[in-house]
């Protein structure tokens, strides 16, 4: 049996005329570190779940992504960020969302997962499952990134001027990983900070299971990162699984008629990743670009940022 990983980073406008060979290197490693940190686990025959959660956690530990050390600020000048977990052996899953605290998100969601009987969890509450698993957490300094505090500054200034440009960028901000290993079984895992200015409050499609992550053995397990408003309009995520479960569609052909048809044209910029039973790996994305990456049994991993 062969195993599968794939992760990404963020979709939206990246233009390669804006961005400095220093820093697409930069992405292309930290997509690496990823894909190395999930790898590592599915070589030695461990489980698709622990695998996404190890490639989340170097996504979230690496300041250019946005979701954990990189998360971007709430038009209050605040960290408020999701993450959601699902397992496709029997479709346990468990998310947080904004919660402020926990060095890794994705950790947080396993936590409510593995400990609760609940799937979503948020407030104190989730915070206190958190440190009773004994994650690891850290304060405000940690996370502060002077790029993400310009940005808010920058869009606070558009929405004050009513110039507010609506660059996807600014709500694209995620990361993810779907993997399948060698026993059969697939997971999904989906960290996020939202998106730059976002209200106070705001809860997007990342830890809204079927939306922005899922994972079925049965079909597949999808990660997706874009305009969330529309992925939860959409079920994204699951409504990939429905069209291979009632349509008899592969998974290309359903990732890609979600991306291209049903998100793009209603707004819904930005992109998936997705691995099915039989690790067939889609990366489809309906935006300028999506980071991304991806590698299974006895290939080079692969990471990519344009088409």
């Amino acid at each position: 049996m062969r195993y599968s990983l794939a992760v990404h980073g963020g979709a939206g406008t990246i233009l390669k005329s804006n961005m400095t060979p220093e820093k697409e290197a930069a992405y292309h490693q930290g997509l690496r570190r990823a894909l190395d940190a999930g790898e590592e686990i599915l070589r030695d025959g461990g489980s698709a779940l622990d695998a996404v959660t190890a490639a989340v956690c170097a996504l979230e530990d690496e300041p250019l992504f946005n979701a954990g050390r990189g998360a971007v600020f709430t038009d209050q000048g605040e960290q408020e960020m999701d993450a959601a977990v699902m397992d496709g052996r029997d479709r346990r899953a468990g998310s947080v969302a904004s919660i402020f605290g926990p060095k890794n998100p994705v950790r947080a969601a396993r936590a409510v997962m593995e400990h609760t009987v609940h799937v979503t969890m948020t407030g104190p509450n989730a915070l206190a499952i958190a440190r009773k698993a004994g994650l690891e957490f850290a304060d405000k300094d940690y996370f502060f990134t002077q790029a993400r505090w310009d940005a808010l500054q920058e869009t606070l200034r558009l929405k004050k001027a009513g110039e507010d440009d609506g660059d996807p960028a600014r709500r694209h901000g995620t990361v993810g990983a779907v993997a399948r290993d060698v026993d059969g079984n697939l997971a999904a895992a989906t960290s996020t900070g939202g998106w730059t200015g976002k209200a106070a409050g705001r809860i997007g499609d990342t830890p809204v299971i079927g939306a922005g992550t899922f994972a079925d053995n049965a079909t597949c397990a999808v990660s997706g990162t874009g305009h969330g408003e529309i992925f939860m309009r959409w079920t994204a995520a699951s409504e990939i699984a429905a069209r291979m479960r009632h349509a008899g569609e592969s998974l290309e052909q359903a990732a890609r008629h979600v991306v291209m048809v049903d998100l793009k044209e209603n707004d819904g910029s930005g992109g998936v990743i997705a691995v099915d039973r039989d690790g067939n790996i889609t990366l489809p994305f309906n935006s300028e670009g999506m980071y991304r990456g991806y590698v299974r049994s006895g290939e080079e991993p692969q990471t990519e940022i344009y088409r």
